[in-house]
This record gives structure tokens, C-alpha cells and sequence, in this order.
């Protein structure tokens, strides 16, 4: 795997980034900007002083930059509400937000069967009757609420409900979201601690890079904060697993064990950091022919980072290698690869290889415009022999544009590649032009 260790030694060189990175990046001062543009009301009373308001304005508007500073936050998670609800004693703040985002492709020398651009998916061979096709969805377009508040017996803590257009035909109302932070701890529907969102590079796609691991799932989340500089965290989660039984021989069975998820991250500024992060997992299935349950063992590490060597660059890196973890994202998502069948072994199900890397760069030409550009890969690593019409490995590259017309209006264009290829040798490529116009608020 000589492409996995290069991208293993870039991202410890990423530790090296600090003593180049300026105080302030481009990106800050775009946070800056949407961070003031939003409507504060007072729900018991402004403070009269002007000099306690300017003070307490100043206060919330920081807390409301740190939403993009979140550990989880995705470049396509909306951004700080535009509505703000306020206490006059500074204990409680409400924020209501949303996004209308359309988007619009255009595949051509062979569709892609699926609004997100996914190379596992690149039909071989190609279909006559869908060479090109041209689609748009307005998948991504959300409403959400966000609580921060202060309470003697709680402390510090936060609530937040997200819902989008992601379901059936993309319309569908469904929740993708819901969970509360007190002090350290999570609770809830939340981004996995095996993910780091803000190390994936922006896309018009929603798919993203072929590697991309940001599981959502129902957890526990210890996160202490040591020195404002390294981030630990642990967590139990509910469990989404994809066995590849065939309903005769092998058959699944219900999930009775947690995973386990464990992170440690250092970050040098806001929005900078690296992190090495593992995920532990109970895979079961049962053997028909010898009429008994068994369990193995999935696990998987992620060393990820993203870092500003430059005010106007951004570098994002993700490097993924594990065995029975093709559930939690990238390209083998597609398709059930957590347990997959021996072939020497009727009735046996085993967790197979698999990793995946993904380095993106971004430049701001101004705070309000940038570009991006992403290469990525996932490779399947069956320990047996497999069909000859088997995906073995997918890569998937971006190249894109947004601008900011306002603090909460943005458009974007992008070019994809994909490119796949099986076991057999049989392999094809896909292109695709989108865009995407959001408006936020």
C-alpha cells in the first residue's frame, strides 16, 4: 500500500504546520462575516448599559463562530442561524437556521445511476441506453434548532435537532441530527467518533471522496478538552452493519453489541488540527449448515488532518485502513462487505481488508471565493478468491469553485472523475459537471 503510507507520512507532516500558519486565515475572516450577519432578539430585554451589550453581542457572536469550529462540522453541515434568541441574563440562546440547496449534473459517456457520484457505482459494462443524463435534487436543503445555555447544575450545554430532504426521490423529510452536549459529554443521533468531517475536502457532490467516513449513529461521547490544544474522546454506538449472507448457507443475525470508538487530536488553531482515531466492532452471523451463531471481530483506524500552511491555503488528508468497516462509509458502502463469504468454508462468513485515502487542497482567492481540487481512493482487499466482476478499487477527483455572494447565499461548480475497476480487469471511467446554488439563513 505505497499510496496509503505517503498519505500516512503527509499527514504527520501536517504537524509541522503551526510554525508556518499565520495568526488568521482567509476562511476566518469569512467565518467572521456570517458570524455578524444575523438577527439578535431578546426575549426578556436587552441590557440597557451599551457597554454590557457590546460586550455580550461580542460574546455570543463568538460562540456562534465556533459552530464552524465544531470537531464535527462538515463544509455541507449549514452554517450559524441568521435568528438568534437571547436572554437579557446571557443563560440561554436559541438559533433557528436552515438551507434551501439545489443542485444540478450532467453525466455523459456513461450515467451514473445516482444523484451522488460514486465510482463502486460506475456501471461495467456500460448501458447503451443510458450514456448521459442529466438530473438535479434538492437533497441538502434542512431546517434545525440550536440551544447553548448555562445552568448551575448542568454547566455548560447545548441541544441541537437537524432535519433534511435526503430520503425517498430526495424529498423525503427525514432526521439527520438530534443530540445534547453537556460539559464533555454526548449524548444522542450524532457524528461518529471513527469520523473528522472537517478533514473532508468541499464538493459540489454529495457523495464527496471515494474514502469519506462520516457515519451518523444513536451514542455516548465522553470528550475532555486538555490545555485548549488536544482532544480526547471515547464513545459507545449503535451499530449499522452490512453482512453479506446469502439467505441460505449464512443468514444475519440481530446486533447485541455496541461499537466502540476512540480518538485523540491535537490542533494547533481553530479549524487546524490532526487527529488518529479507531473503531471496534462485534459482527455476527449464523452458520446454516452447522446451526450456530458466530462473532468476529471489525476494527479500523483513520489518521486524518487539515491544516493552513498558508492564510490563503488549506490542506485536508484522510487515511483509512481496517477490516469488516465498509458500512461506515466511502465506497464500499454500496454494497454489503462487513462480513463477505469463504468460498474454502460453506456456511463461514469472514471480515475482509479494506483502506482508503483522500488529499484535498483548497485556495481562497478572496474570503468570499475559493477552489478546491481532491483526489481520492478506496481498495477492496479480499483474502480469498472473489468473482472476476468484483469492484476492486474506485478513485474519484474533484475540481470546483464556490463563491460567497453574500454571507448567506453561495453557488458552486464542479468537475468529477471516476474511475473503476473489478477484479476481472474490467474497468470504466465516468465524468459529471454540477452546480449548486444554497441559500442559508
Amino acid at each position: 500500500m505505497p499510496m496509503s503510507r505517503n498519505i500516512t507520512l503527509f499527514l504527520l507532516l501536517l504537524l509541522c504546520v503551526p510554525s508556518f500558519v499565520g495568526a488568521r486565515t482567509l476562511n476566518d475572516d469569512y467565518v467572521d462575516s456570517v458570524s455578524r450577519s444575523n438577527k439578535l432578539v431578546f426575549i426578556d430585554g436587552r441590557p440597557v448599559d451599551r457597554v454590557e451589550l457590546n460586550l455580550y453581542t461580542d460574546s455570543i457572536r463568538s460562540r456562534i463562530a465556533a459552530f464552524y469550529y465544531d470537531q464535527f462540522h462538515h463544509f455541507m453541515d449549514p452554517g450559524a442561524p441568521y435568528f438568534l434568541f437571547l436572554s437579557k441574563d446571557s443563560k440561554l440562546a436559541m438559533g433557528i437556521g436552515g438551507a434551501v440547496r439545489m443542485r444540478a449534473y450532467y453525466d455523459w459517456g456513461g450515467a451514473m445511476p445516482s444523484p451522488g457520484f460514486a465510482p463502486a457505482l460506475i456501471p461495467i459494462p456500460a448501458d447503451p441506453a443510458n450514456m448521459k443524463h442529466f438530473g438535479t435534487t434538492p437533497a441538502g436543503t434542512c431546517l434545525f434548532f440550536r440551544v447553548l445555555g448555562q445552568n448551575k447544575t448542568l454547566g455548560e450545554y447545548q441541544l441541537y435537532i437537524e432535519a433534511d430532504f435526503t430520503g425517498y426521490q430526495s424529498r423525503d423529510f427525514r432526521l439527520k441530527k438530534a443530540y445534547a452536549i453537556i460539559n464533555d459529554f454526548t449524548v444522542g443521533y450524532a457524528p461518529s467518533t471513527f469520523s473528522d468531517p472537517a478533514a473532508v475536502p468541499p464538493t459540489v457532490d454529495a457523495q464527496g471522496p471515494a474514502n469519506k467516513m462520516t457515519p451518523t449513529s444513536v451514542l455516548v461521547r465522553y470528550m475532555p478538552v486538555v490545555k485548549d490544544k488536544w482532544y480526547f474522546a471515547v464513545s459507545a454506538e449503535t451499530p449499522e452493519t452490512s453482512i453479506g449472507a446469502d439467505g441460505s448457507d449464512t443468514r444475519t443475525v440481530s446486533n447485541w453489541l455496541p461499537d466502540f470508538a476512540a480518538f485523540a487530536q491535537y490542533q494547533w488553531a481553530q479549524g487546524q488540527h490532526i487527529r488518529l482515531s479507531g473503531i471496534v466492532r462485534t459482527l455476527s452471523y449464523r452458520d446454516m449448515l452447522q446451526g450456530r451463531n458466530h462473532d468476529k471481530a471489525g476494527w479500523a483506524v483513520q489518521l486524518s488532518g487539515v491544516g493552513s500552511p498558508h492564510r490563503a491555503m488549506t490542506v485536508f488528508a484522510t487515511a483509512n485502513y481496517g477490516h469488516g468497516y465498509a458500512s461506515l462509509g466511502g465506497d464500499l458502502m454500496m454494497g454489503a462487505y462487513d462480513l463477505v463469504g469463504d468460498p474454502s468454508l460453506p456456511g463461514r462468513l469472514y471480515a475482509p481488508a479494506s483502506y482508503g485515502w483522500c488529499l484535498g487542497f483548497k485556495y481562497n482567492f478572496t474570503p468570499m471565493l475559493f477552489a478546491s481540487l481532491s483526489v481520492s481512493q478506496t481498495r477492496y482487499l479480499p483474502s480469498h478468491r472473489v468473482s472476476p466482476d468484483e469492484y476492486k478499487y474506485g478513485m474519484a477527483s474533484a475540481v470546483n469553485v464556490f463563491w460567497n455572494m453574500t454571507p448567506r447565499m453561495q453557488v458552486g461548480a464542479e468537475y468529477d472523475f471516476g474511475y473503476r475497476r473489478n477484479f476481472g480487469g474490467a474497468h470504466r471511467s465516468a465524468r459529471r459537471v454540477g452546480a449548486m446554488c444554497m441559500f442559508s439563513f
